[in-house]
Formats: structure tokens, sequence, C-alpha cells
């Protein structure tokens, strides 16, 4: 019986490890509503470097702002040298009268490998791994039914479902990283050819003029 069990625990590590997707994480915390601030509300993503969500968000229209942090774990204070279970994640500050949730939705998804498990590109890890937050019920359905549409199509998508709990900001020199360092190696390699493909998928939502 040992054996068996030793050999089932080897296979299904082996599959996990093949990048056959787990199903969608579902968090049954109750989620915390932040509440609008001069018509701005907030919603919040991770999927992958902070850097590259920060410049995907930043560039659609009616958004006022990405700031890159942390969330999805249970630690407190998290930093980039140790935030622990927590992932890289980015709040985007927007303007629902421009661009609504549903959009910022599939932006999330038009903008990252939907089926690539803990990670994006060349980012492998928990603290890269894609997680989607809702604040309230209405964002939750808007959230399933995406997943759902996209499951329909034949992706394994690969994405945390969450009750938004609290958002940790980033230290200064990770904000608008992208923006003060174009010349950067990684900028250059990873963000802005990501941007790029997010573009050429959506280019209605992006701001004019917005060029890489």
């Amino acid at each position: 019986m040992k054996l068996l069990s030793a050999l089932l625990f080897i296979i299904l590590a082996s599959t996990c490890n093949d990048g056959v997707t787990p199903e969608v994480v579902q968090n049954e915390q109750t989620p915390i509503e932040v509440l609008s601030q001069d018509g701005m509300e907030r919603a919040y993503f991770a999927s992958g470097c902070f850097w590259c969500v920060e410049e995907i968000y930043e560039s659609v229209e009616g958004v006022n702002e990405a700031i890159s942090g942390y969330s999805g774990g249970n630690s407190k204070n998290p930093s980039y040298r140790n935030h622990a279970d927590h992932a890289e994640a980015n709040e985007v500050i927007y303007d629902p009268t421009i661009v609504s949730f549903k959009t910022l939705v599939d932006i999330y998804f038009a903008s990252q490998n939907i089926e690539q498990v803990n990670g994006q590109g060349p980012d492998n890890g928990k603290s890269y791994r894609s997680i989607i937050f809702y604040q309230n019920d209405a964002q939750k359905k808007i959230i399933e039914d995406k997943i759902a549409a996209l499951t329909k199509e034949g992706y394994k998508v690969a994405a945390e479902v969450k009750a938004f709990q609290k958002f940790w900001v980033g230290e200064d020199y990770h904000q608008d990283y992208a923006k003060l360092h174009p010349n950067q190696g990684y900028i250059q390699g990873v963000s802005i050819p990501r941007w790029r493909k997010f573009a050429s998928k959506m280019p209605e939502v992006i701001k004019k003029p917005m060029n890489h």
C-alpha cells in the first residue's frame, strides 16, 4: 500500500510539473470592499512581475494610476526581499465612467499567459502567480463568467480567484519602474514585448497617443 501511495504521489507531482493547470482556486473569505474616492474605484490584480502589470494598466484609457505592491497572502508587512506567501500585485485606480471592471478583467486575461502556473514568462514561483481579486458578488460573477468563457474556448485557467483582503504598497523604487527605466534590460526584453502583445489584442483600450 505504501509503495502504491508513493507511486501515485510521483505521478501527481509529475503531472503538476508538466504544466497541467490545477482547478481554479476559490477563496472563501469575506471580501473587503474599497470605497470609491473622488469618483475613482480600485481593483487588484496579480499576474507576474508587477513592473509589467503596472505598465499595462497605466496605458489603458480611464486608468489614473497603477501601484505596485503585494497581496494574496497572510503575512504582515511584506517587502520585496521578503513577501513570503504574497504575490507581486497591482492596485489599479480607475474611472468607472470610462473603463468598467469587466473591461479590466478582459485586459487582465489578454495581457498574460492564461495557462502558466506560478509565473509569467521568465518569472517563476509563487511570488509571480496569477491572482484575480474580487471585492463583491458582482465582481466575482464577472470573473467567474470570464473564466467560464475562457474554459469553453479550451483554456485551462491558472489564475486563483480570491476575495480581496489587503494590498501592501511596494517600495518607492518599484513605482513607475518601466517609465523611469525604459532602457533597462528586463524592461526591454520582457516588459515592453509583453505590453506590445497585449496592445495588439486590445488596441481600442489604449490611451492615445501611446507607443512603445
